[in-house]
């Protein structure tokens, strides 16, 4: 998302290590050209400091007091010292818990993190400036300020029919990954509650966002992108959480505003990675590239056509890692709008067709009516996989299927 590459060639291939320092962020390509750059919020790639405040190496965000590197505290305020977790320090001495306290619409961190943008925003406001709000919910704890913890209390959340797969009807990819099993296949409903009420309150801070830019003057142009990393499964196929392919984990919303540039109401089918991402905005923002070679792919012209509509089979791939384990990953997949080859262990690969299948169910690798399509994504992967130098590549149990 940052540089155009995918994880494993940027020093990052799990949580808890380090971006390597040559990296080059999409932020440091603005940075060079005048723009002013701020980021707030969680950062996840400075290694294991937590919560590890204002790291010293910016990668081109150079306003980064409110960066900081994980965890999900749910109480924040500023202190001469800089910003602080408010909170109670766990049984070992060393740590804040993750207690709400007394938390209000001035330090829940998706508010205090939003305030604290919309002060950068007005500070830069009369020249280029590129922000990053990094909201670190929805995320576990499942809780949220009031009243947004109690807003969808009286809703009752119904499991969706994958709940209920046997697992003996599941694939290997997923039996495997048992810390996010759901083993009495019931819903929390107090967890539920809380995860749209944490949803809905970073909708309240983005609408604060663009008023502020409305009021400002500058929504016009200002180009607004709203993502996230992943999903969160929320009971389909019994688990919570993410790493899987499903559409639940793996597809994320890649919202992009910029009036008279993009038209509005817009709609693009085509598969796109974190790798494009940045590759693609500076293209749109008629920037300077990222320097060397890359990953990702310039997609601008998918965006700035006329086109209401954009639907090509573009084919991209994901990979699931084990945050235990590492590399190589666990397993690899080629992905478009409708077709979806996974490759696991210890089994057969999946081909999954949404357009027939939705729920995500029925194995369609074996069906002789899909061989071209079998032929073309596992072709495709094996590509994209040499293209990237995927860590996979050294996995005979991978590989044994893109021969």
């Amino acid at each position: 998302f940052m540089t155009g590459l995918y994880p494993h060639a940027t020093g990052v291939p799990i949580n808890h290590v380090s971006m390597n320092d040559d990296m080059v962020t999409f932020a440091e390509v603005l940075r060079q050209q005048g723009y002013a750059t701020g980021y707030f919020g969680k950062w996840h790639l400075d290694g294991e400091a937590k919560p590890g405040w204002e790291p010293e190496r910016k990668f081109g965000w150079d306003d980064n007091r409110y960066m900081y590197n994980r965890g999900h505290w749910k109480n924040f305020m500023d202190t001469p010292d800089g910003p602080k977790v408010n909170a109670p320090m766990d049984s070992s001495g060393t740590m804040p818990t993750y207690d709400l306290g007394d938390a209000d619409e001035k330090t829940f961190p998706t508010d205090f993190l939003t305030d604290r943008t919309i002060e950068f925003i007005r500070k830069h406001r009369s020249g280029p400036f590129c922000v990053m709000l990094s909201i670190p919910d929805p995320h576990q704890p499942d809780t949220v300020r009031p009243p947004y913890d109690t807003m969808y209390s009286h809703f009752r959340f119904e499991s969706p029919k994958t709940m209920f797969v046997k697992e003996n009807q599941t694939p290997h990819w997923i039996v495997g990954n048992e810390g996010d099993q759901i083993p009495d296949r019931q819903l929390d409903q107090k967890n539920m509650a809380g995860y749209f009420g944490m949803v809905r309150l970073i909708d309240d801070n983005l609408a604060k966002l663009l008023t502020l830019l409305s009021e400002e003057g500058l929504e016009d142009n200002t180009v607004v992108v709203f993502t996230t990393d992943h999903g969160d499964l929320l009971g389909e196929h019994a688990r919570h959480n993410k790493r899987l392919p499903y559409e639940g984990s793996a597809v994320s919303p890649l919202i992009v505003r910029y009036p008279g540039k993009i038209k509005a109401g817009k709609l693009i089918h085509s598969a796109m990675t974190s790798a494009d991402f940045p590759v693609t905005m500076l293209s749109i923002l008629q920037s300077k590239p990222l320097p060397g070679k890359v990953h990702g792919r310039d997609l601008s012209a998918q965006f700035l056509n006329d086109d209401p509509v954009v639907r090509k089979e573009d084919i991209t791939y994901t990979r699931g890692v084990m945050s235990p384990l590492g590399p190589p990953p666990y397993w690899i997949a080629a992905i478009s709008d409708r077709y979806k080859l996974v490759i696991g262990k210890e089994e057969k690969p999946w081909l999954i067709d949404l357009q027939k299948d939705p729920d995500e169910l029925i194995n369609f690798y074996s069906d002789a009516s899909y061989r071209s399509v079998v032929s073309r994504f596992s072709k495709t992967l094996r590509g994209l996989l040499e293209k990237t130098n995927d860590p996979a590549l050294n996995d005979p149990d991978l590989m044994q299927w893109l021969r």
